[in-house]
């Protein structure tokens, strides 16, 4: 069977999270830091030997000092059952096969290991993608790919399962962010390291006036909420979570298996069957 063609430039992404290091914004990431401490602190487990796959590994390390920091790349530097968490930082959204993704991590947790992946879902940058395509197609006549396409949350959560993982769960928030203008937005995508890397993106740079119509759009439309003279722009951020298969997690009971009727539960009488309907002639 052929292998689909890759959606991401990891080259290209390689370099532009390269620029990154002069002038970082990286404030997603120590947000997602700090929901991630939160959500450790309710598992209420003392770890010891996590794992964390990232490129910007500064804002995690304040949560997980002590981590093994694994580079992000197709083949991740895990080895098989070494680690009791594993943490996937804001780079699966990238990745080219985010089950093969998944798996590694699977097997490179322990019995009981925890799992915790953080990455920008479906409704992020739709302000930009909407302006971009609106204006390439008014001044080109066509659309190219420009906005990195990513996973609902519905979707990655069945990535859990089709992972092995136990106990999946797939949750959300979504993010607003206000700049002064589109153009100052943009800069920020730049030193976030998020900008275009997809494979199948052009290889010319975008036409200036693609670029002035798309702010005109985006200002025009997408104001924000409590100041019109600023833009919005929305980062939707999933959180996946899922744990390696071990006998002590709880299970689901096999269907019909139930010892109780849902009205003995409920303590409520349990309505008569009505008889069986018989047909009548015509």
């Amino acid at each position: 069977m052929n292998r689909p063609p890759d959606l991401a430039d990891r080259t290209a992404l390689a370099r532009h999270r390269s620029r990154v290091a002069a002038a970082p914004a990286l404030f997603l990431h120590e947000e997602a830091a700090l929901d991630l401490q939160e959500r450790l602190n309710e598992v209420n487990r003392r770890f010891t030997a996590p794992a964390l796959v990232t490129h910007f590994p500064r804002p995690w390390q304040a949560v997980l000092p002590d981590a093994t920091i694994v580079a992000d790349e197709d083949v991740l530097a895990l080895r098989e059952g070494a680690h009791d968490l594993v943490v996937h930082a804001m780079c699966l959204h990238w990745a080219n096969d985010p089950v093969g993704q998944l798996v590694q991590c699977r097997r490179a947790l322990r019995p009981d290991g925890l799992f915790l992946a953080v990455l920008f879902g479906g409704q992020t940058l739709a302000e930009l993608r909407a302006a971009l395509a609106e204006a390439e197609a008014r001044v080109s006549g066509g659309i190219s790919p420009r906005v990195l396409p990513m996973a609902e949350i519905r979707d990655l959560g069945a990535l859990l399962q089709r992972a092995g993982f136990a106990l999946p769960v797939a949750d959300s928030s979504l993010r607003t962010v206000t700049y002064a203008d589109p153009l100052r937005f943009m800069h920020d995508l730049r030193a976030m390291g998020e900008t275009n890397a997809l494979a199948q993106r052009l290889r010319r740079p975008t036409r200036r006036a693609v670029l002035a119509e798309a702010a005109r759009i985006y200002a025009e439309n997408y104001p924000a909420g409590d100041d019109p003279s600023r833009i919005r722009a929305s980062f939707e951020m999933v959180f996946l979570t899922g744990w390696a298969p071990h006998d002590s997690q709880q299970k689901p009971l096999r269907p019909g298996s139930a010892v109780k009727s849902l009205a003995e539960a409920l303590r409520s009488p349990e309505p008569p069957i009505p008889p069986p309907a018989t047909k009548r002639g015509i």
